[in-house]
């Protein structure tokens, strides 16, 4: 997959959802995961629920405030939460370079971290999700949108066509540029 994301969450109090999240976000490849303004009393908790032991993989970041939160240059902050102008999850363009991120357990995203998102998306569901249950979906989705996958089939079953094989070519050189250790074929 193109590009890299992390995940994260703004208040979570409950550990076992933190090692949830975690364990999420290393299974679909995160880069980073993060919390900001987290009331958890740590980690130990968390790894109940993280089997993956995820801070062994991950590096973690645990913010304070939204005026905390610092993200690699070109990084896209996407803010996870029912509103009436969210996108809707199918139809967003995911970027290739996210931070993800989710509302706290019985809240929302604060108004301080939605004016800091670049995108807000909503998953169309009657009501809110749990967070881990939603960050499993946001990234499948950015896996769909990203991945290198057959098309699906509009009927029932596998593809008809199979993803065919990348095939690379020969560099193109357009200085006259010899580099060392290449021989043209042609």
């Amino acid at each position: 997959m193109r590009g890299y994301f992390s995940i994260g969450s703004e208040g979570l109090s409950k550990s076992m959802n933190v090692g949830t999240l975690m364990r999420t976000g290393h299974a679909f490849g995160a880069s980073y995961f993060f919390t900001v303004d987290a009331h958890i009393k740590g980690l130990g908790h968390a790894m109940k629920a993280d089997t993956s032991k995820s801070p062994d993989h991950l590096p973690y970041f645990a913010w304070n405030s939204v005026d905390d939160m610092q993200f690699p240059r070109g990084c896209k902050l996407v803010g996870v939460e029912l509103t009436d102008d969210a996108i809707e999850l199918p139809s967003f363009g995911h970027p290739l370079q996210a931070a993800y991120i989710l509302g706290p357990e019985r809240g929302s995203l604060s108004q301080q971290m939605q004016e800091r998102c670049d995108y807000i998306v909503k998953i169309p569901t009657k009501f809110c999700l749990n967070v881990g249950v939603a960050a499993a979906l946001v990234l499948y989705d950015r896996y769909m949108a990203h991945g290198k996958y057959a098309e699906r089939s509009l009927t029932a079953g596998a593809p008809k066509d199979p993803l065919l094989e990348h095939v690379h070519g020969a560099p193109i050189f357009r200085s006259g540029r010899e580099i060392p250790g290449f021989k043209d074929k042609s």
